[in-house]
């Protein structure tokens, strides 16, 4: 299996990763009942050799992808053949580990201008006067 290339330098190397195969649904005809052509793709978090900081990111940022033991799946059944599915799981596993190390701008707070505000406020009461003038008149 190929290396994964996450940027800065950073390669994770194809033996720490485990390929598994199964029986995937969808277009195929009888392969689908035949072949097994869905590929898993999994890594051991605590194996990656990225620091602990990032490792620690990267189970926050994916703790929906990473089950109790701490490996990170990543599943293809898109495609016709087996060796398609993981060429696309690599692809997705290298984008989804490098999403989960990219770096963070914090966002500025910021407050609403008082203008804003205001002109809020004013189409609020412009628009309660409408609503009313469709009440009842009173004679």
């Amino acid at each position: 299996m190929r290396d994964l290339d996450l940027g800065n330098g950073v390669l994770v190397p194809g033996h720490l990763l485990r390929a598994a195969t199964s029986r995937s649904g969808g277009p195929g005809g009888q392969n689908v009942n035949k072949l097994e052509t869905r590929v898993t793709i999994e890594v051991d978090v605590d194996g990656l050799p990225i620091s602990d900081e990032q490792k620690r990111s990267v189970r926050v940022r994916l703790a929906g992808r990473i089950n109790r033991a701490g490996t990170l799946r990543v599943t293809s059944q898109a495609e016709r053949t087996q060796l398609a599915n993981r060429d696309r799981a690599l692809a997705r596993m290298e984008e989804v580990l490098r999403d989960a190390l990219k770096e963070r701008v914090p966002r500025k707070p910021t407050r609403t201008p008082r203008a804003q505000k205001k002109r809020r406020l004013e189409e609020k009461k412009r628009r309660a006067v409408t609503k009313k003038l469709r009440g009842r008149t009173e004679d």
